[in-house]
């Protein structure tokens, strides 16, 4: 039997994200991913660190703050290690709602300095000084980096089963059977195969166009973003639905994204396609992160870093940092109440 010290099940942009943060602090980890590292939901999302969304619930404030906090030190040790760079895409957010407590609309002249022809549609926009990146720059890097830092990485490696002691944890997988001092529980949506939790895949489709007017500025309202790449390109996203696991993508879904997006910024009407995709992102049933001891594991040896949902790109260093506060019995930089698995009638560890 194999050892190490912290197990991770799910090498996504949170596995990896809390496998660095620990491996940072001296922790021999071994992550195991049942497929491709981050070519998941990490792979498939928009890339906003929308850390102030109106669409965000009022608890996920705190665990978004702190993330946005150390992002930079997160993107720069991903760069140290693996020598490929991360480059912010934007650094600015029109965000359409209805209103905004606190917050100036902006005029139509303001608008259209950032997004020319852009049709409101009846919702006032507000200007967000917020970043988005690319996740695919950071999927290419990540796992190098992570290497880089001494973890072990094992890909097409599934766990089927952990079983917790009052001293370790024994992971088994496809590939044998290892022995942990901990183990976290951070496979996204299919966490749901190791720990009794109301977690579930919430289908989104999205499509990367090309646009002979390149837009700057991401836009956002509550049921549509686009968001700049660079050089013309611009993802327009996504559905959320209720499909399982079922990744195809539904060329009228495609098509009706497009047709909002032109609805709203008149110049993606002739933007041409270059790639259309679905990915699963994974949900918990209050549609909150779920953080911390799994409450089935009478040992605490067993942790969960669940349900993103449509943060995980933006929330992963913060995560990681509460997680290995956690695990090492660190002062934590935020409570974690609102998001124990706890707040569940039950969990078990299958």
């Amino acid at each position: 039997m194999q050892q190490t010290e912290v197990a991770i099940a799910g090498a996504g942009i949170i596995g990896l994200a809390a496998a660095l943060e620990l491996a940072s602090a001296g922790v021999a980890v071994t992550v195991f991913e049942r497929g491709q590292a981050m070519r998941e939901s990490s792979w498939a999302a928009a890339g906003m660190l929308a850390a102030a969304d109106p669409e965000n619930p009022v608890p996920l404030r705190p665990l978004s703050q702190l993330s946005i906090s150390v992002y930079p030190e997160f993107l720069a040790s991903i760069e140290r290690l693996s020598g490929k760079n991360i480059p912010i895409r934007t650094r600015k957010t029109l965000q359409g709602t209805r209103t905004l407590p606190g917050a100036q609309p902006l005029s139509t002249e303001a608008i259209h300095s950032l997004a020319p022809g852009l049709q409101p549609n009846g919702l006032e926009f507000f200007l967000m000084e917020e970043q988005s990146l690319d996740p695919r720059d950071i999927a290419h890097a990540l796992p190098e980096a992570a290497r880089k830092a001494g973890i072990t990485l094992l890909e097409e490696t599934a766990v089927t089963a952990v079983t917790t002691t009052a001293s370790s944890v024994r992971v088994q997988t496809t590939r044998g059977e290892w022995q942990a001092r901990n183990f976290l529980n951070a496979c996204g949506a299919w966490a749901a195969s190791l720990a009794d939790l109301p977690i579930a895949p919430r289908k989104g489709q999205m499509l990367l166009v090309h646009s002979s007017e390149p837009l700057t500025a991401t836009l956002r309202t509550p049921h549509l973003y686009l968001v700049p790449r660079g050089d013309g390109r611009i993802v327009i996203g996504a559905t959320v639905e209720h499909a399982g696991y079922d990744k195809r993508v539904d060329p009228a879904a495609i098509a009706a994204l497009h047709a909002a997006a032109a609805e709203l910024y008149p110049p993606i009407r002739d933007a041409r396609v270059l790639d259309t995709w679905a990915g699963l992102r994974p949900a918990a049933a209050d549609a909150l992160p779920i953080l911390g001891k799994n409450s089935a594991s009478e040992s605490g040896r067993s942790w969960l870093a669940l349900g993103h949902f449509r943060n995980g790109i933006m929330l992963a260093p913060g995560t990681a940092r509460l997680l290995r506060q956690m695990i090492l019995n660190q002062p934590l930089s935020i409570d974690p109440a609102p998001f124990t698995a706890a707040r569940f009638a039950a969990s078990a560890v299958r």
